[in-house]
Order: structure tokens, then sequence, then C-alpha cells
């Protein structure tokens, strides 16, 4: 029980932390794109 209680808890962890870098790697590229669309309203 103890041993499956584990594996749970680090799919859950697993899970979580992929989830936090899809979520920066889609605040990044918004970011980028905010700064590409930014500099092109100086020209």
């Amino acid at each position: 029980d103890n041993l499956v209680l584990a594996d749970t808890n680090e799919e859950g962890a697993n899970l979580l932390a992929l989830q936090t870098r899809q979520q920066l790697s889609t605040t990044a590229l918004s970011l980028s794109s905010q700064a590409d669309q930014a500099v092109l309203s100086l020209f």
C-alpha cells in the first residue's frame, strides 16, 4: 500500500511538473510574441 501511494505521489508530482513547464513555455511564447510586436510597432 505504501509503495502504491509513493508511486501515486510521484506520478502526481511528475504531472504537476509537466503542467508547470507547459505553462512556463506558453507564457514565454506569449512574452516573446508581445516583444516582437513592440519592436515592429517602432517601424
